[in-house]
């Protein structure tokens, strides 16, 4: 077992206003040069994350899987994956990043398991009416003989949401057939995900991002009442998501959470309308929720003022601090998405491999470095992709060959999936995976990724890496209390105030304006003389 160290600081509220760093561990760093990123290569970074400036990392699975689903198909929720490492690798890099002062934050994924998981093997040999089926959703299937699926729920992958077993029956799966979803009305559900947050826990583990919280109490009354997919459930009327019962299930592993001191904490990843989100991070529950916003919106100056305003409202309500997102493991990468033309249907710009229409790089870096220098200005824990803080653009041209999502396969190679932001990323010029290990890596990186690698950006003083290491530690200097105060600007600038002087404005438009009095202490661009460039963010201070 391994505990926070002198390099962590007790503090029950670290979280609320921390850079979290996501590490999507199996495209990180490879240790052991099998082309797959691993624990012991986390641990060999540790050196770089505490240079970068960050106050926790955020492990995606590492659990041992079948990788069905990049690991969140979990066939073992209290191990790590042996082609990652072992426990004690773990226990070291917990270690290692407290001894750094990082905390560390892991997955959880309690909607489903891999169909690999021993529970769900029990299920299949146990048969129908079992104790060990009712872990899962079995149902009969409808139509006179019970061929046809329980209901036309589809999957968020694409295909029917059920799979028929031997016997008859039939399994609910929101996303891959291989990850069946557990019934949080079982006792024996709730009780086993209670024991693994406890063991992760009690090895140091600081907090937890809740994997699809917002699925986990589903309407399974029949007649089956018809989702809507498409679309965000709206206040807890869809069957499958976002119902209020999810809420009992998050009280009870508050009580968890309190257990420890300080208390862990956790984060709810729940596409719902932002009002509900609101729900999920009160302090009875797991304290924050992820606001995928910014994430979605246009580089507009309207939509960003808007979103920041409603989301620092909801945080005073709920007692959290809202959290900012720009990139993460599930989307396009925002230096990619802020060079291609507005409206564009990025399903089909991955098809065509990134040609059409072409990106333009320049300017959607331009956009990347002002908007991550914005979102670290405001008051709230801010995470960030592995690869943002280098300016990594979205990796589109995978052949078909090669990807892994199961995206691709199931909705019939019409959606290319999620490969190309889960690309290793580059840490030398050169090699058979710029640095990442001694072999090829499991996804192949574009061509001219060494441009991009931490050896090329650390020796440019100009590069998006040393923009991030000053934008962290000037934020680490300058960040106190959770109040913005909005300025007066140009209506094409989005300006605030944060406390003791220190100001944040960010030029949406390509047109220069007039900076206000004051000295610019970080700007993501160029600035020559007082005016502030187009698609440019400075931080100023008295």
């Amino acid at each position: 077992m391994t505990s926070a160290s002198s390099g962590i600081r007790p503090d029950a509220d670290w979280w609320r206003q921390a850079v979290v760093y996501q590490v999507y561990p199996r495209s990180f760093a490879d240790a052991n040069g099998d082309g797959l990123g691993d624990i012991r290569g986390v641990t060999s970074r540790v050196p770089y994350l505490r240079a970068l400036g960050v106050d926790a990392i955020w492990l995606s699975p590492f659990y041992p899987s079948p990788l069905a689903d990049g690991g969140y198909d979990v066939a073992d929720y209290r191990d790590v994956d042996p082609r990652l490492g072992t426990l004690d690798d773990f226990d070291a890099m917990v270690s290692a990043c407290h001894e750094a002062g990082i905390r560390v934050v892991v997955d959880v994924v309690p909607n489903h398991s891999s169909d690999q998981h021993a529970w769900f093997q029990e299920a299949l040999a146990a048969g129908a009416g079992s104790a060990e089926r009712a872990r899962y959703i079995f149902r009969d299937g409808a139509g006179a003989d019970g061929s046809l699926p329980p209901s036309d729920w589809v999957s968020n992958f694409g295909g029917s949401a059920w799979t028929r077993v031997p016997d008859g029956q039939w399994y609910l799966h929101l996303f891959a057939p291989e990850q069946p979803d557990f019934d949080w009305t079982n006792p024996e559900v709730r009780a086993d995900f209670e024991q693994t947050i406890r063991f992760w826990s009690d090895r140091g583990v600081d907090g937890f991002r809740v994997d699809v919280a917002h699925g986990l109490a589903k309407d399974l009354t029949v007649p089956y009442r018809p989702s809507d997919q498409d679309h965000l459930p709206l206040n807890g009327t869809d069957p499958l998501y976002d119902r209020d019962a999810v809420h009992d299930i998050f009280a009870t592993w508050r009580r968890v959470f309190d257990e420890y001191e300080p208390p862990r904490n956790a984060v709810a990843e729940a596409w719902v309308p932002a009002p509900r989100r609101v729900l999920y991070a009160r302090k009875t529950e797991l304290g924050q929720a992820f606001n995928f916003d910014l994430l979605e919106a246009p580089f507009d100056p309207s939509e960003f003022r808007t979103i920041i305003a409603q989301n620092l409202a909801m945080a005073e309500q709920s007692g959290a601090s809202t959290t900012w997102v720009l990139s993460n493991h599930d989307v396009i990468r925002h230096a990619t998405r802020y060079g291609l033309p507005e409206g564009t249907d990025t399903t089909a710009w991955l098809l065509s491999d990134g040609t059409v229409p072409p990106v333009d790089a320049a300017r959607g870096l331009r956009r990347a470095r002002a908007a991550s220098m914005l979102q670290l200005a405001l008051p709230g824990s801010s995470y960030h992709y592995q690869g943002e803080e280098l300016g990594l653009h979205e990796a589109a041209a995978i052949p078909p060959a090669d990807l892994q999502d199961p995206i691709w396969i199931r909705t019939g190679h019409q959606r290319k999936g999620r490969d190309g932001c889960r690309v290793p990323i580059p840490w030398t010029r050169s090699g058979p995976s710029f640095g990442f290990g001694s072999v090829a890596p499991h996804l192949p990186q574009p061509a001219d990724f060494g441009r991009s690698s931490v050896e090329a950006e650390e020796q440019s003083p100009h590069s998006t890496l040393h923009l991030y290491r000053s934008a962290l530690a000037l934020r680490r200097e300058l960040q106190r209390g959770e109040e913005l105060h909005w300025l007066d600007a140009d209506p094409q600038v989005v300006a605030f105030a944060r406390h003791d002087g220190w100001r944040s404005y960010t030029n949406f438009g390509v047109n220069p304006v007039p900076l206000p009095p004051g000295r610019v202490a970080l700007s993501s661009g160029p600035v020559v003389g007082n005016l502030l460039p187009g698609e440019t963010t400075v931080w100023m201070v008295d």
